[in-house]
């Protein structure tokens, strides 16, 4: 189920149509740029890693390299995903802070590759999103439904992670 996303779509011109790779988490849409996906590869064993938030379910091996493996809807404070058999990995690739980072996000089905342009694209709600506000690029209108675009970099920042790997340690050591 290893798929290979075309980059054609992506433009350099800034009015220009993008290409996002839509897929769904609780009957909802979101998206993410292509230029960050690297292959989507099927759900699989996960080997776990003590001390790592919650919404970090554990590691894979990805052809000899150890990837980070994210519950999105843990993520998004929505509870964890349910596995079932359209469930895939997202494989991502995102730079921040002239570091780039592999992650992979669990989702309950991939969708398809849509082109949106930039004037078909709303900015994020200031109030009434379920997911906080920074993790929105904007909204997206595909078929009468909202599409939430991701901001991949501010989902996967390791930074953020480190700290909430810090309060999940602190928590267990004065419960303890």
């Amino acid at each position: 189920m290893s798929s290979v996303l075309s980059r054609t779509g992506d433009a350099t011109q800034p009015d220009a149509p993008r290409q996002y790779l839509t897929f769904t988490l609780a009957d909802e849409v979101f998206a993410v740029g292509t230029r960050s996906v690297r292959e989507i590869i099927e759900y699989g064993r996960l080997t776990p890693v003590p001390m790592m938030p919650g919404c970090v379910l554990g590691v894979i091996n990805l052809r000899g390299g150890v990837v980070p493996i994210m519950d999105l809807r843990q993520r998004f404070g929505a509870g964890q995903t349910a596995i079932s058999r359209r469930s895939c990995i997202v494989i991502l690739e995102v730079e921040r802070d002239d570091l780039r980072q592999v992650m992979g996000i669990v989702v309950e089905a991939v969708n398809a590759v849509i082109e949106i342009g930039t004037q078909d694209i709303e900015p994020p709600p200031s109030f009434g999103a379920r997911i906080r506000t920074d993790f929105i690029h904007g909204m997206a209108k595909l078929e009468g439904r909202l599409v939430v675009l991701l901001d991949i970099g501010q989902v996967l920042s390791l930074d953020e992670l480190y700290h909430l790997a810090d309060v999940g340690a602190a928590d267990l050591q004065q419960s303890a």
